[in-house]
């Protein structure tokens, strides 16, 4: 696998092209969102069904993490970063 560089709410990050960004994800932390509520939500299924790891990708949002391939320079913005609960 190829080395590619992408960025995670700003943040520079070294991931395999590829790949499924939800598993980078996961590997990163826990969390890409939050409930309304203030309850931490990450990758769930991992298959593209429960829709728990939506996160933006290149600006599109509502993307799921678990669906889409690593490619260079992709920047990704959860809702941690926008506030954004959901």
């Amino acid at each position: 696998m190829t080395e590619v560089t992408i960025f995670v709410d700003g943040v520079a990050v070294v991931a395999e092209a590829g790949r499924p960004l939800g598993a980078l994800m996961h590997r990163l932390g826990p969390a890409m969102r939050r409930t309304r509520e203030g309850a931490p939500r990450g990758l769930f299924c991992g298959m593209g069904v429960c829709f728990d790891c939506l996160v933006t990708v290149d600006g599109v949002a509502d993307r799921r993490a678990c669906m889409t391939p690593i490619r260079d320079g992709m920047r990704i913005e959860t809702s941690l970063a926008s506030g954004n609960p959901s």
